[in-house]
């Protein structure tokens, strides 16, 4: 259990924390063409629909997978909670591109969150953060700011709202490593999916859609995005069971990286160098914590291995 938490959390190995890095990076493959998916349609559908096929599609995408097993929730509290406050991010970020705030400048305000992430779970999970950890994610930071290059001005109503946006989504990425010491991924992610629903029945009103939304292609690609919206959410919950949010959290700037490369491939889209210089400071955070969790695991074999010899000595 992680000293100074209430969490009955055990620390993960290095074996784990690599695998749940594994798992992390595939999850925000899966939710970075689910974003992509979603983007195309949002100006047909609007965002209420969109949160009500992430909830109705997601979940239904989850109870498959797991065929039906392990959804009964155990800290239900927590799991209310978090979905609510997970639903005011998604929200936050709908608002803010509806008042014309650029994707751009919202990477930038939204790059603030690993900090915080490192930073929450401290008190709330007892994790103790080492200056290397902290220089990774810092590092990570940095180039995505020298990726995005932030206009001139950023700072206005909506990003400061934003940015609000960015401290409830890095407490609900804690809560996720908090909730894998009761519940499972299964659970966590079915419920996160439910919550959509009846938050984007209350957005209706105010985000109704705009187009025509029973058309064949909007449907499939609704339908393509909750599936995949559920599939990735799935492997977030897995991931934040295998590592620390330390470990973590110098790959949430991995949505940056992915969206590059579909933007080539899709749009054709060719970064400058700037951004290949960004791309290549957030390649050395995460090939760094890597290498880190690779030494560790490479301790702790070592360290069973005399274990071992003494034993049969």
């Amino acid at each position: 259990m992680a000293e100074g938490s209430k969490f009955q959390l055990s620390v993960p190995t290095g074996g784990e924390s690599l695998r749940g890095i594994g798992v992390f990076l595939a999850a925000y493959l899966v939710a970075t063409i689910a974003e992509a998916t979603v983007k195309w349609v949002l100006p047909e559908v609007g965002p209420a629909i969109a949160m009500m096929t992430r909830g109705v599609i997601g979940g239904i995408t989850v109870a498959v997978v797991v065929r039906g097993r392990g959804l009964f929730p155990q800290n239900k509290k927590l799991l209310v909670w978090r979905g609510l406050i997970r639903c005011c991010a998604a929200g936050i970020t709908y608002w803010v591109w509806s008042r014309g705030l650029p994707l751009v400048d919202t990477y930038a305000v939204l790059s603030i969150a690993p900090l915080l992430m490192t930073l929450l779970a401290v008190p709330i999970l007892g994790e103790k953060a080492g200056w290397r950890s902290w220089a990774a994610t810092m590092v990570g930071c940095l180039g995505v700011l020298i990726m995005l290059q932030p206009s001139g001005d950023l700072w206005r109503i909506e990003a400061f709202v934003l940015l609000f946006g960015a401290v409830l989504m890095a407490l609900t990425r804690v809560w996720s490593r908090a909730l894998s010491a009761s519940d499972s991924p299964a659970t966590i992610t079915f419920w996160l999916m439910m919550a959509h629903i009846p938050f984007g029945l209350l957005l209706l009103p105010v985000f109704p859609p705009t187009g025509n939304v029973m058309t064949t292609n909007v449907l499939l690609l609704l339908v393509f995005f909750g599936v995949l919206n559920g599939i990735a959410q799935l492997l977030f919950a897995r991931a934040f069971a295998l590592a620390p949010v330390s470990a973590l959290a110098p790959f949430e700037y991995s949505p940056l990286l992915f969206g590059g490369i579909l933007g080539f491939i899709i749009w054709g889209d060719v970064p400058g160098w700037t951004t290949l210089y960004g791309v290549a400071l957030v390649a050395v955070a995460g090939l760094y914590t890597v290498y880190r969790e690779q030494r560790r695991r490479a301790a702790e074999r070592a360290a069973a291995s005399s274990k071992n010899q003494a034993a049969s000595g």
